[in-house]
């Protein structure tokens, strides 16, 4: 079963509630990339909160689906993200540079939204 995508006016929630193996995180990717097509998406939130631990193919997976939102004209905002994962990420050479980031998801929602003028 893949992750849900849940659509907000103009925009996108995803809140990921386990750990991501390789073919769900390409599963998700590609299944975002299409939402985002399909629905004119303007902002994404990707929530993390329950991802203790990512190796390097998530990791740059996540990067990828970040970078390719913003590429698509979506601003992205990365919540929940945890001290192990954010070490990982750092790493790996992972910045999302230019992504905004917060705590949980409603303070992302919050920050999308200041972002997008709304």
């Amino acid at each position: 079963m893949g992750i849900p995508i849940l659509k907000l006016g103009e925009c996108l929630l995803i809140s990921i509630q386990s750990e991501l193996d390789d073919h769900t995180a390409v599963e998700f990717q590609e299944d975002l990339l299409s939402k985002i097509h399909e629905t004119s998406a303007r902002g994404v939130v990707i929530d993390i909160t329950s991802i203790d631990f990512i190796d390097s193919f998530i990791a740059k997976i996540l990067g990828d689906v970040v970078s390719m939102s913003r590429l698509m004209g979506a601003r992205v905002v990365v919540t929940g993200i945890q001290p192990a994962v954010a070490i990982t990420l750092i790493e790996l050479g992972i910045t999302f540079e230019g992504v905004l980031s917060a705590m949980d998801l409603e303070s992302g929602l919050e920050k999308l939204k200041q972002e997008l003028g709304e």
